[in-house]
């Protein structure tokens, strides 16, 4: 039989000029939507717009994935719960140099580009840095042609749409899907069963041999979506492949024939929540059990489609498998990929123990994002039993044999045995999903030079001793193409003007600025590149939040996920000690004047996450209390912006002035929002915390407001720390923590302390975040800030030389340091 489909060769390839764009778009607004002149909007027209462009995308994202069936290639595949993406459109017209035409076709139709783009919903697949990152990892892989596959889930809500109500964080349904996604393919064809709960036993096999049965199992269906990623203007198109649950079997036709509807579709519903939510609340066992099998839908539908292409293209021989393949783990979510793979070549392809773990030992490999114990996960032995009994079996064996490798290693030491085993020990055991991603990995590395230092000497110190060799770093970046070149088009324009257009794949190159700095004029166009910037930001501040904000007052940011560690509590106590200070009277100085300062903050806190809760309603009320307040008029301004998310930060990037990166030094992993903020020329006050090390280390300390104790100096003042002596000493702070217990941020009728009472009790009992420890050192370096600030044009010279100084935070150089030293792939250019 013929094959229908069409040769590349054969496919008219789409003209990329305005006329053909708008020829396209009317074909599809009428054709595929359906519209007309009565009927069309403006999500109608964005998507119609999307679907010119994506066929542009077509044939060089089918000529990819030719070309490395054909090489043969060795491929990665990049295995995240978390893709933040953010809106796609203005992203792929920079990227296949199609924004200008597009421009001109939406002009000839009497629309505007920027009205389309905006009504496109940020994709929700992510809640933070993590998912930010692995966003921009794929930007980059395809930009640098190397053949990446990024793996995730399709959620249907993501996280959840914010929403502030009396100052209070609210919690609605995020569903971006409601209106379609124009930019993804769906695959069924090539869907995968995933299976839970059941039992197993053993059988005999075909050859002969006993083999493991896995049966009566709960069976979903994993629905592959594919969503191109158009690398930098080089005809290369990588594929981010999500994966939705969907039900074997839709209904029992007989309990609905019988009327009970509900019962009818149980099975239905409780396979597709797998894919519903991104992260669902842990504070029940329900909802703990969700996340578990959410995180091995991804990784056992992820392996079966490599497995499958495998088979296709290879058979079933597996002895150069690892050769060609490597997996990486973006943190600890799916390393139960290791025992999802043994299991697969074991029990689906006969292969002995030995070889299938030679195999996986070889392939995988793991980044860690966190030290926070929490956020390494461990699963109670019971539950990944009860869902997962085949690779509980897996695991188990695992474990069995590191032991015995680790106590003939350090013969005599039982405390390390079981200090390092991936089964914690106790009346209720664990998996350790951190030591699994370890043991069962050839490579584990940190994202900053201090994380992965704190890996290898405290978290992991006793697999380091093991093997010294299996560590490394790979300090994170972001891709500027996004985050400058797209977000900041002014910005990107000047510099490219001055020193060419190699910067968009090359960030070093921005050192060339570094001469720029020196000269007036070239300093006075950056500060009105900034002022521009700022204009657009005091609307967005204006409209989601009624704050009228000047443009010549200090632009204050801290945008990231609310956590203790994060310290947007430290930020919130600094602006009451500016408040108190203007209340009485400080700003009236001569010999001092004070500086204008709008502080902005924005960031979501986990729904079960109480304390960070505390803290939004804490900024919301010290928001309240400020703007309200007459006296203050333009000198202070605070606002909550809510619902964060990568097209607020596309907004936020470029305007900032300050660049706020305060967590308790040893707590942050890196951070990639301090990259983004330096890029776009801000300056930054932080601790030598993550990647803030390196990055005070590329601009300097003249460029850079550092404060606090070093993650050494927080262990050695821990066991000593008295936050009420702390208090004592410190007029400010003391006036600062009085005015808390006062009740002024609380609306009247509620009693002293209100809401806020159990942050008094934490900065004055234990204070674990040692925020009474640094308070002054913050204080000092925010009123250097703030003098700085008053000599525009030496800070326009460090914000030129903050941008200048950024050329190692790209996530192109990251991403070429994960294929010298883990993935080493060969960098295949698409002909055309």
């Amino acid at each position: 039989m013929p094959d229908p489909s069409p040769s590349l060769q054969d496919l008219p390839r789409p003209e990329r000029d305005a006329a053909s764009l708008c020829r396209d778009f009317r074909r599809y607004l009428t054709l595929t939507l359906g519209r007309d002149p009565w009927t069309h909007d403006d999500h109608s027209q964005y998507q119609a717009l999307v679907l010119a462009v994506r066929d542009r995308l077509m044939i060089p994202w089918r000529q990819t994935a030719r070309l490395r069936r054909e090489h043969d290639s060795r491929q990665a595949y990049y295995l995240s719960m978390e893709f933040l993406m953010g809106r796609a459109l203005r992203n792929a017209l920079l990227n296949v140099d199609l924004e200008v035409p597009a421009r001109d076709a939406m002009t000839e139709l009497g629309l505007r580009l920027e009205d389309l783009a905006a009504e496109e919903p940020d994709a929700a697949l992510g809640n933070g840095g993590l998912g930010r990152l692995a966003a921009c990892f794929l930007d980059s892989c395809a930009t640098q042609e190397l053949p990446v596959v990024g793996y995730g889930i399709r959620y249907e809500y993501g996280a959840f749409r914010q929403r502030i109500e009396d100052g209070r964080q609210v919690e609605e349904p995020e569903h971006w899907l409601l209106r379609g996604n124009p930019w993804e393919v769906e695959r069924p064809e090539i869907g995968q069963v995933v299976r839970f709960g059941g039992t197993t036993e053993l059988r005999p096999g075909s050859n002969g041999r006993l083999q493991v049965c896995w049966s009566d199992t709960e069976d979903v269906f994993a629905v592959p979506y594919d969503t191109p990623v158009p690398g930098y203007r080089n005809g290369t198109v990588n594929t981010l492949r999500l994966w939705k649950a969907r039900g074997t079997d839709k209904f029992s036709l007989a309990e609905f024939n019988a009327g009970d509807y509900a019962a009818a579709v149980t099975a239905k519903n409780r396979a597709e929540n797998l894919s519903m939510v991104l992260y669902p609340s842990d504070e029940s066992e329900n909802g703990r059990e969700l996340r578990l099998r959410q995180q091995y839908f991804l990784a056992s539908a992820s392996l079966k489609d490599v497995l499958r292409r495998w088979i296709r293209d290879h058979g079933t021989e597996f002895s150069s498998f690892a050769e060609k393949n490597v997996f990486q783990l973006n943190d600890t979510h799916p390393t139960v990929a290791i025992p999802e793979l043994m299991r697969l070549l074991m029990d689906g392809q006969g292969l002995e123990w030995e070889a299938a773990w030679r195999i996986t030992s070889s392939t995988m490999a793991y980044t860690n994002h966190t030290l926070l114990p929490e956020a390494l996960e461990r699963w109670p032995l019971t539950m990944f039993r009860r869902l997962l009994p085949r690779v509980t079996e897996i695991v188990e064996e695992i474990d069995a044999r590191f032991k015995a490798q680790v106590a003939e290693r350090f013969p005599g030491e039982p405390e390390r045995v079981q200090r390092m085993s991936i089964i914690e020990p106790g009346t209720h055991p664990h998996v350790r999903m951190a030591h699994l991603g370890v043991v069962g990995s050839m490579s584990v590395n940190g994202v900053a030079r201090l994380h992965t230092e704190l890996l290898r000497d405290g978290l992991f110190r006793d697999f380091a001793a093991l093997w010294p060799k299996r560590f490394n770093n790979k300090t994170n970046g972001v891709t500027p193409r996004r985050w400058l070149a797209a977000c900041n088009p002014d910005a990107s324009g000047l510099i490219t003007e001055s020193i060419g257009p190699g910067w968009v794949t090359d960030l070093t190159r921005l050192a060339e600025l570094r001469p720029f700095a020196d000269d007036p004029d070239f300093r006075a166009r950056w500060r009105e590149v900034k002022r521009g910037n700022k204009q657009r930001l005091v609307k967005m501040v204006r409209d989601l939040c009624g704050v009228q904000v000047s443009l010549d007052a200090l632009f204050d940011v801290q945008v990231k996920r609310i956590h203790e560690y994060k310290r947007q509590l430290l930020n919130a106590l600094h602006v009451i000690h500016l408040y108190d200070r203007i209340m009485r009277g400080e700003h009236d100085g001569a010999d001092a004047p004070w500086t204008p300062r709008c502080v902005l903050l924005a960031g979501k806190a986990a729904p079960g996450y109480q304390m960070a809760k505390v803290i939004i309603e804490l900024i919301t009320a010290v928001a309240r209390t400020v703007n309200g307040d007459p006296d203050v008029g333009e000198r202070l301004k605070v606002a909550f912006l809510p619902n964060y998310r990568v097209s607020m930060m596309e907004i936020l990037c470029p305007a900032t002035d300050l660049s706020e990166q305060i967590s308790l030094a040893g707590k942050e992993a890196s951070g990639t929002g301090n990259m983004k903020l330096m890029m776009n020329g801000a300056l930054t006050i932080g601790t030598l915390d993550g990647a803030n090390i390196e990055i005070l280390e590329a601009v300097g300390e003249e460029h850079f407001f550092r404060f606090g104790l070093t993650a050494q100096e927080v262990e050695a003042l821990r066991p000593h720390h008295d936050p009420r002596a702390r208090i004592a000493e410190d007029e400010d702070l003391a006036r600062v923590v009085d005015l808390l217990r006062s009740g002024r941020f609380l609306p009247s009728g509620i009693a002293a302390p209100g809401p806020f009472g159990p942050i008094l009790d934490q900065l004055t009992g234990g204070d674990p975040w040692m925020i009474t420890a640094d308070f002054r050192s913050y204080v000092d370096a925010q009123e250097r800030a703030a003098r700085a600030y008053q000599d525009a044009d030496a800070w326009s010279r460090s914000s030129l030389l903050n941008t200048a100084s950024s050329g190692g935070f790209s996530s192109d150089r990251t991403i070429a340091e994960y294929n010298r030293d883990i993935w080493r792939l060969e960098r295949l250019p698409t002909p055309g």
